[in-house]
């Protein structure tokens, strides 16, 4: 199974899934569709450790490749994330070099970083996991503020970052706009593409929320690292579209898409 930064050291494009809710079933279920990585979301999502513990197993089971969401830029939980075997870590709320290092100090051993070691999981999947930790695991800190943006220079010169991950909904807040991809607005857009600027010249991965209609832009604008879906946004969205052909009720209408068991 390739890494993320081997994936982006390739020159590869990655497309991945995120992950809310608290469940093992939906996170292998979801591994299985051949996403590039699965994230598990514990800053807005409804996972806790334990819960993303198991879901971290269930990716691995169905040859995925996890990844988590942490809900903050503090030491304790990056390193817990990455003992229980997640592959990389998005770090939200990015918005200086000083929290840029802390994330880069978090991931990584010494002398790189301060990172504790204990890698009660990753251990048991990678004998030599000291040895390729260091190569193998993804920073990803977020650029979601106009304050990350006007100091993305900076903050992409702090040695150790492979990648950034824009959230859109909060970009937007901190823009004067209302939560969610604002293309039609001028100040977003130009937000976007000096981020992506930023990255190219840093020799650093862009990444991005999206949808799967809206990632021809995204890959237009430069973006490398996409999530095209999440778990309850596709469930949401396949639900109501079996209930809308259901009252539909005209026959031969669309074909079967699956059966129950």
């Amino acid at each position: 199974m390739s890494t993320l930064r081997q994936r982006w050291d390739a020159g590869e494009e990655t497309l991945g899934v995120w992950l809310s809710s608290p469940s093992s079933v939906v996170a292998e279920t979801a591994a299985t569709v051949d996403f590039d990585f699965a994230c598990i979301d514990m800053q807005h999502g409804a996972n806790d450790y334990q819960a993303t513990v198991g879901m971290i197993q269930a990716i691995l089971l169905a040859g995925g490749t996890p990844i988590a969401r942490v809900p903050w830029n503090e030491q304790g939980i990056i390193g817990k994330m990455l003992d229980a075997g997640a592959t990389g870590v998005v770090v939200p709320m990015v918005n200086s070099v000083a929290e840029a290092e802390a994330v880069v100090r978090s991931c990584h051993y010494p002398p790189l970083g301060a990172r504790s070691f204990g890698p009660i999981m990753a251990l048991t999947r990678d004998s030599g996991y000291y040895a390729t930790a260091r190569d193998s695991v993804a920073v990803i800190p977020m650029i979601e503020t106009v304050q990350a943006v006007e100091h993305i220079d900076e903050i992409l010169s702090v040695p150790g970052i492979d990648a950034i991950y824009v959230g859109p909904a909060d970009l937007s807040i901190s823009l004067g706009l209302p939560p969610g991809n604002n293309d039609d607005e001028p100040a977003f857009t130009e937000a976007l593409l000096t981020i992506v600027a930023a990255c190219n010249k840093a020799g650093v991965i862009a990444g991005i929320h999206s949808t799967g209609a809206l990632t021809p832009l995204r890959r237009h604008q430069g973006f490398r690292m996409i999530t095209v879906t999440s778990d309850l946004l596709a469930m949401r969205t396949r639900l109501a579209s079996e209930l809308q052909e259901a009252r539909d009720g005209i026959v031969g209408n669309s074909q079967p898409g699956g059966v129950m068991y």
